[in-house]
């Protein structure tokens, strides 16, 4: 997990070059839906933000297993890094099955894999694939794409990484008890998959919400010796309702993406201080794949 996620800003470099892939997601105006499981559900929530915020076209994001693609789309991509997701792949059957017409789009890291069979293209990113379970790279590699695919120019975003894995961890981050982690537009996917990873890779609690919901109720858990951090502008008056509570306010100036990286490195540090092993956590597996 660690070479990994100290890798991202080299495979976000290389992401943002890959044109040729880039021109294969969803042209402007196009209807879109991106779906994915766990980690790729939370990464197609802000790619669906910054298309729709960017004015390219109606952008709907699912989970796999929950997924309405009946709507007369015009394209369906799916996020995938292991490829043999069976949620994915049973969706990607349905659509072929009903005759549907939108264009299939697989974002993969792993190119030798069932997935690459059942769509009309694919965008393999195998210099992003992990061997880790927790997943880091492939996930901001592909929203890397995704964001240069727009139109984006991520240069700031790639040095902010390289801040984000050289910095010293504050230890108030580390030895925290409890953990809000929030968002605004795209960046709530990054919030939800940053909540995620701290499950993942140290069993900690962890809950996540967009930044203006985190008033309405979960504020409520707010205590000191524990963290509520926000990924990108934090809404006014937040941070000093926050303060009130006696927990720790932590909101980066870094692009969102390097912020994210900055929580794996927390989720990493408490693994290893609870003696945990974040690349094999228990009760999970690189890929879900479902008993027929």
């Amino acid at each position: 997990m660690e070479a990994e996620l100290r890798s991202q800003p080299e495979t976000w470099a290389r992401a943002a070059d890959l044109r040729a892939e880039q021109s294969l997601l969803p042209s402007t105006g196009q209807r879109i839906a991106v779906v994915g499981c766990g980690t790729s559900w939370f990464m197609a929530q802000s790619y669906a933000t910054l298309r729709e915020t960017a004015g390219l076209g109606v952008t709907d994001a699912f989970a796999a297993s929950e997924a309405f693609v009946d709507r007369e789309y015009d394209a369906v991509v799916a996020l995938t890094r292991s490829g043999t997701t069976t949620e994915v792949l049973e969706l990607l059957e349905q659509l072929r099955a009903s005759g549907s017409t939108a264009r299939t789009v697989g974002v993969v890291g792993d190119p030798n894999t069932p997935l690459v069979d059942l769509v009309d293209d694919v965008v393999a990113l195998p210099f992003a694939d992990e061997k880790s379970v927790v997943q880091t790279r492939f996930a901001t590699t592909s929203l890397a794409l995704i964001r240069a695919s727009l139109g984006e120019n991520i240069d700031t975003a790639i040095r902010d990484a390289q801040t984000a894995v050289d910095e010293e961890l504050d230890d108030t981050l580390v030895s925290a008890d409890q953990y809000s982690f929030l968002g605004a537009y795209w960046t709530v996917g990054l919030a939800h998959e940053a909540a995620l990873k701290m499950r993942e890779a140290s069993q900690s609690w962890t809950e996540s919400y967009p930044a203006k919901e985190y008033r309405h109720g979960p504020i409520a858990i707010a205590a000191p010796g524990r963290v509520t951090w926000m990924f990108g502008s934090a809404p006014s008056g937040l941070a000093a309702d926050v303060a009130v509570t006696g927990a720790h306010f932590e909101n980066s100036d870094l692009d969102g993406m390097a912020d994210l990286i900055r929580a794996q490195r927390v989720a990493l540090a408490r693994a290893r201080r609870f003696e945990l092993d974040p690349d094999h956590p228990r009760n999970l597996t690189r890929s879900v794949i479902l008993a027929p």
